[in-house]
């Protein structure tokens, strides 16, 4: 599992390079992205890459927002796959995380 971060116009965008995010790899995934939220006010997570999501990814994300938002910042969600987006729809996620199609999207509703 990687990441790559990309900063533009004061918000952080962090593309997952991954097609599972799952019991497998969460401590990965948290590893790297956790750091990289600290003290951030604006951040959108690129899942364009993302295929498949289990309930630890999804638990892992509720983690990422509370991280972001218990220090006043926002967190937003960018490309998630039909599937992936299902997924979201089916728990309700999508009404407690804030969803965008693209990261241009999820970057512009921030002005």
């Amino acid at each position: 599992m990687n990441i790559d971060v990309l900063e533009k116009n004061d918000v952080k965008v962090i593309l997952v390079n991954s097609s599972s995010l799952d019991a497998s790899n969460i401590a990965d995934f948290k590893s790297l992205v956790i750091p990289e939220l600290e003290g951030e006010e604006q951040v959108v997570l690129d899942l364009g890459k993302l295929e498949f999501v289990d309930s630890s990814g999804l638990g892992a994300f509720l983690s990422c927002m509370r991280k972001v938002t218990g220090s006043g910042g926002v967190f937003k969600l960018a490309a998630l796959n039909s599937t992936v987006r299902s997924l979201f729809e089916l728990v309700r996620m999508h009404r407690v995380i804030e969803i965008y199609n693209t990261v241009d999207e999820a970057m512009a509703s921030f002005k």
